[in-house]
């Protein structure tokens, strides 16, 4: 069932400038199909209101077992900046993860988050600016996303924005570092904010 996605956020990870004034941002519903350089194609989407339910549907296209990178760019003291890959886990892992850190992971922007598959070599990525990339079970995401109401369109572009870190969840970002036994290795270039 098609879900009515905010247009504005109470609270988010994001806001954008609009005139003199500084307000909430939140995508619109519209996914686009983007060819790469090697050929390939992916699925890009905005995240309307920060809702982890997006990342949690198109990562049940993937298939078990599945591997969470959790990459730590921005800490507020909770860890060092890095990339946390959990072991193995299963889709009810991750959704209990979705769920407890529901809150944290729409309003805070100092991660991104990856779910991979190994055996269907397929990956979903929620980056800082609430955009999903999505390669792979293209055809599964794209029908994920038209049942939560997404339409094929031109996702907008951003502009000129400013991330939160915020110092009320700093409690669940530290409370994340111990949801699994994470294998942590230093960030790449492109993870640096």
């Amino acid at each position: 069932m098609p879900i009515d996605w905010p247009t504005q956020p109470s609270q988010g990870k994001l806001q954008h400038r609009s005139g003199d004034a500084w307000i909430e941002h939140s995508h619109p519903p519209v996914y686009q199909l983007d060819t790469m350089d090697n050929g390939g194609q992916r699925l890009r989407s905005g995240v309307p209101g920060g809702d982890p339910v997006v990342f949690g549907k198109l990562s049940a296209c993937l298939e078990p077992p599945l591997f969470l990178l959790y990459v730590l760019h921005t800490p507020r003291g909770e860890g060092e900046p890095g990339r946390y890959q959990s072991t193995e886990i299963d889709h009810a892992a991750l959704n209990a993860f979705l769920t407890r850190f529901e809150a944290y992971l729409a309003n805070d922007a100092r991660f991104d988050l990856w779910a991979y598959s190994p055996a269907a070599r397929a990956t979903v990525v929620w980056d800082r600016h609430n955009t999903i990339f999505a390669y792979g079970n293209g055809a599964c995401f794209e029908a994920t996303l038209r049942a939560l109401g997404f339409t094929a369109g031109e996702l907008p572009l951003l502009g000129e924005h400013m991330h939160h870190y915020r110092a009320e969840y700093d409690a669940d970002a530290r409370a994340i570092l111990e949801a699994f036994d994470w294998h942590r290795t230093d960030l790449r270039p492109q993870d640096e904010q």
